[in-house]
């Protein structure tokens, strides 16, 4: 019984006494909190609430949540290490440290408003081209 009491102890000292351990914690909470605000976002309709009177209904309405949600994160992982290997290619010096950072649960280049049409991709084409941000005047 007390000695789950010394590992909050320690925890908590840690915590006040070491800014990052705060960081690191504050960094996977983020994380944490990041797949359910992008749920939230891919339903804002319905604002995440099931809305189906039946079991199966709602059990449809998550598995498309889901799916939606897993689509979202492995396009993005995608193109995050497509980045990644563009950059290295280009001599930028991406570190196994700088990658242990990057999330692909991001949404902030995904329009949820509109029409969608879904067709067959070709495949062999590879993935689409990067938008080259152009250098800052100066």
């Amino acid at each position: 019984m007390h000695y789950g009491r010394i590992f909050k102890t320690l925890h908590l000292l840690q915590f006040l006494h070491d800014e990052g351990y705060r960081r690191m914690i504050g960094t996977q909470l983020n994380v944490q909190e990041a797949r359910p605000r992008l749920a939230r976002k891919i339903t804002f309709g319905n604002r995440g609430q099931l809305r189906q009177r039946y079991r199966e209904g709602m059990e449809d309405q998550l598995g498309s949540l889901g799916l939606a949600l897993n689509a979202v994160i492995w396009w993005n992982s995608l193109y995050l290490d497509a980045a990644v290997q563009r950059l290295r290619a280009q001599g930028f010096p991406v570190t196994d440290e700088m990658c242990a950072r990057l999330s692909p649960i991001a949404y902030e280049h995904i329009n949820f408003l509109g029409r969608y049409a879904f067709t067959r991709a070709d495949v062999g084409s590879g993935l689409r081209p990067f938008h080259d941000v152009p250098a800052p005047a100066g």
